[in-house]
């Protein structure tokens, strides 16, 4: 693993912040409003309070949340990448010891903004942690992975694991507060959704006299390929070419602009894509 200062000090600074948010989110709106949000976070707090309830003894956050997250950590180091496993397990780590020992602040007793608001921020930790290409741990790790090899955007998928999660929760706890937490889950998967577009997929479809050129543009960038076809203007009656390729949501904007320096005349439609099957390239964590 080669480390470099700037880059490597960002993340780590980036993490750190997100751990400190996450322990905050958890002591303040979490545990307020007995929520359980899904993922490690929420079976290690399930795992608290039926420890507390049922056999009257107090198990520290950190220890459960690091139990939890050993296999997925193997995940980490085995298939996705080891210094992306490594900052991940910082995340963990610094949040669970956090959780244990920092005060918790009382916002709202409101079950309902509770569930918003800490679904909102749990999103943004989360999207915080995988932009610089890192995770709060859990069922994140299961997720990439799954993401990686299967080349699908498999957010919703761990949704249906944590709603498991809630199920057990509303068994033994009352099902107002699994409710609530479904809420929880859903706002925070929509905020992942909306701000960390890695694994979701853009078609481009453009119009241009300089087809090769744009292809090129398209691979230096992106590392993806593409078709050129042949086509006609009906207008003028005069020949055009179209280039048709698949790239990362997330980096659709850096290929646009590279395209529209290279033909400014350019026509480019870009489209949504539903399901892609095939190989399709991932830029590899680290």
């Amino acid at each position: 693993m080669k480390f470099d200062l700037k880059k490597d000090g960002k993340r780590l600074f980036v993490v750190c912040l997100a751990s400190v948010i996450m322990a905050l989110n958890i002591k303040s709106f979490v545990r307020t409003g007995g929520l359980y949000p899904g993922g490690a976070t929420g079976l290690a707090l399930l795992i608290q309070r039926s420890a507390s309830m049922f056999l009257h003894v107090a198990i520290p956050y950190s220890v459960v949340n690091i139990i939890l997250n050993a296999i997925p950590v193997y995940i980490g180091f085995r298939f996705i990448g080891k210094k992306f496993t490594l900052y991940s397990c910082v995340t963990i780590l610094l949040t669970g010891f956090l959780t244990d020992i920092i005060p918790g602040y009382v916002i709202t007793y409101d079950t309902l903004l509770i569930s918003i608001f800490g679904g909102l921020i749990n999103g943004f930790v989360i999207s915080m942690c995988l932009i610089v290409n890192a995770t709060t741990g859990g069922t994140d790790f299961i997720a990439i992975f799954l993401s990686q090899k299967k080349g699908i955007d498999s957010w919703n998928l761990i949704f249906g694991l944590n709603a498991v999660i809630l199920a057990i929760a509303g068994i033994l706890f009352g099902w107002d507060k699994a409710l609530y937490s479904i809420i929880f889950q859903y706002t925070s998967t929509q905020v992942l959704h909306l701000l960390y577009t890695k694994y979701q997929q853009q078609t481009l479809f453009i119009v241009t006299n300089r087809a090769w050129d744009v292809y090129e543009a398209i691979s230096k960038v992106s590392h993806h390929g593409a078709t050129i076809m042949n086509g006609e203007g009906p207008y003028e009656h005069e020949e055009r070419q179209v280039v048709y390729s698949v790239v990362s949501k997330s980096e659709s904007k850096e290929v646009i602009e590279a395209i529209r320096k290279t033909d400014s005349h350019a026509f480019i439609n870009a489209v949504k894509t539903e399901h892609l099957a095939g190989k399709f390239y991932f830029k590899p964590n680290e």
